[in-house]
């Protein structure tokens, strides 16, 4: 079974993401309280927990939200959604993916400068959401391609 294994936000852009207990989705917005939402197509970003771990690797200190991701998911194969699929959260929360990856920052984002690559790049999964409701770290992500 996959899972959610952190949600985090941010009040604003260009910061690292925190943790946070729970959060609501809202219907065609994003997350409630996260600077990313918004009426656009990337609403929400999720990466591979596992994914994450590879570059734990390499810098072991690394804090959930450092990709700025609001979800990392556990046990989805995220690397291989395409967009147009679905994702459902729990019982009530639908993501539709709608871009894969996205361009880094011109500079380069702290982690890639640290260890010469981000995974976000090119694994960063991002969403809109279809149906809003209340998720949290644990909770079941299916994908409904």
């Amino acid at each position: 079974m996959a899972t959610i294994e952190a949600i985090c936000i941010s009040k604003k852009k260009g910061i690292v993401k925190r943790p946070v207990e729970q959060a609501v989705f809202q219907t065609g917005f994003g997350i409630v309280d996260d600077a990313h939402a918004g009426k656009w197509h990337r609403q929400v970003s999720l990466l591979a927990g596992e994914s994450i771990d590879t570059v734990k690797e390499k810098l072991p200190t690394l804090k959930d939200g450092a990709f700025a991701e609001n979800i990392i998911t556990r046990g989805l194969p995220l690397l291989s959604v395409s967009v147009g699929d679905s994702l459902q959260i729990g019982t009530e929360i639908i993501l539709e993916i709608t871009q894969i990856g996205k361009k880094c920052h011109n500079d380069g984002c702290a982690i890639k400068k640290a260890t010469g690559d981000c995974i976000m790049p090119k694994e960063g999964v991002f969403a809109k959401v279809i149906q809003g409701g209340e998720a949290k770290a644990g909770d079941q992500i299916v994908l409904k391609s």
